[in-house]
């Protein structure tokens, strides 16, 4: 199943615009943590709420997303 063709990047958090970004970069949520001084469980959160709002159903296809969007 696609991700939300929808949905736009301006729908995001600024948080969640961060996660993003470090996702884009190929960061793992341990490198995401801790190049923007977080838990691991609050990227973990982050993330499920990019997947929720995208409907993507992985990380590669919310990468796929994102990187489409621009």
């Amino acid at each position: 199943m696609p991700c939300s063709t929808a949905f736009e990047h301006s729908e995001l958090s600024a948080a969640e615009r961060r996660v993003l970004v470090q996702l884009e970069r190929g960061y793992s949520n341990k490198a995401i943590a801790a190049a923007l001084i977080l838990s691991r469980r609050t990227v973990e959160s982050h993330m499920s709420s990019l997947l929720a709002k995208t409907g993507c159903q992985s990380r590669t296809q919310l990468l796929l997303w994102a990187l489409g969007e621009r």
